[in-house]
């Protein structure tokens, strides 16, 4: 059937306002936390640059108030693990020059940013940019009183080193469970005559017990370091390599996933060289074999309700990025974790 002169009629009279007229409601209440009045909305490239386009807080690195935040996201520019090519210090300015991600995330239904009390409040203070004992301190004195505040870190790295800290923070009331997307296990051991490194984070939270290794799922395994990773099979994290993701497919992940996190806690970190290199070439240890943007958006999206009490996107290295396509991807994927934690059980109210 032909469109009527009728029907274009009614479509004008329906359609002639702003980009801020909505009438699905919930379209329309998305609309109304983005288009000030008159239909204005800010431009995604003008101001100050920040992650996600959260508003700025600034913060008192002495005695820091993160006030009524119920997620602080933060920085941290350190790089001082990486065993392979540096670089990941520059991760966080790189995700905060990405001009456009969000507002609305459409699967998961909500505009975290304007739906949230969050904010960006800048980058973990490091005493030193060549010690990286000391700047493990740091980062879990910093995350300590993150937590003690009641507000959900979500964090932009650097390497993947800087998660151990922040677990130490996260899970030092009771142990957390882990969602873990990787090329690598990171539960490597001392080599180098340290064991502090961005191949063995997770093997030293399980170690101090704040990290419960039964509630672990590692997503995306592959490349030639599969002999280091013997701890995460001994102590019992369940391993699902990236070869198994197209055989058992996304839902089925998801699935497992979430029979191994239950209802616990849950901290869920993102290290960007669990995607494909034609994905995310930015980064330090690449491996070929990896995750679509798309197969890492759908296991994202299945852990909408899970107990999210922190997570974070390390390993974004954006000098070896030929474009921006690395900083790209690490920026949405923080978005996306920041929408899960829209529907945590953790989130204050």
């Amino acid at each position: 059937m032909a469109f009527s002169k009728e029907q274009l009629v009614a479509l004008r009279s329906k359609y002639s306002g702003t980009a801020a007229d909505m009438h699905d409601p919930r379209f329309a209440t998305v609309a109304a936390a983005i288009f000030s009045e008159g239909g204005k909305r800010a431009a995604a490239f003008a101001g100050v640059p920040s992650l996600l386009a959260a508003p700025l807080r600034s913060v008192n690195s002495g005695q820091p108030d993160f006030g009524d935040l119920q997620v602080a996201l933060m920085g941290v520019p350190m790089d001082l693990g990486a065993s392979n090519r540096p670089g990941a210090r520059f991760g966080p300015r790189a995700l905060r020059t990405i001009e456009r991600i969000g507002p609305y995330n459409h699967v998961l239904d909500c505009a975290p940013v304007q739906q949230l009390r969050v904010a960006d409040v800048g980058d973990v203070p490091l005493r030193s940019r060549y010690s990286l004992p000391m700047s493990i301190e740091d980062i879990e004195a910093w995350y300590q009183q993150v937590v003690q505040q009641g507000v959900l870190p979500l964090s932009a790295g650097g390497d993947h080193s800087i998660t151990y800290p922040i677990l130490k923070a996260v899970g030092r009331a009771q142990p957390v469970g882990m969602i873990h997307f990787d090329a690598h296990c990171d539960t490597g051991g001392e080599f180098d005559q340290t064991r502090f490194h961005h191949g063995g984070p997770f093997r030293l939270a399980v170690l101090d017990g704040v990290l419960d290794p039964t509630r672990c799922i590692q997503i995306g395994i592959r490349g030639s370091s599969e002999y280091l990773w013997e701890f995460s099979k001994d102590a019992g994290m369940t391993v699902v390599h990236a070869e198994d993701i197209a055989r058992l497919g996304t839902d089925e992940i998801v699935r497992m996933a979430r029979a191994v996190v239950g209802d616990g806690p849950v901290y869920v970190t993102f290290d960007i060289d669990g995607l494909d290199p034609a994905f995310a070439p930015g980064t330090g240890t690449p491996e070929i074999g990896g995750m679509s943007t798309r197969e890492a958006l759908a296991m994202l999206h299945g852990l909408k309700g899970l107990n999210i009490v922190g997570g974070d996107v390390v390993e974004v290295a954006p000098q070896y990025d030929s474009g921006t396509n690395t900083a790209q991807a690490g920026a949405q994927m923080l978005f996306e974790i920041l929408s899960l934690m829209q529907f945590s059980p953790a989130l204050k109210p």
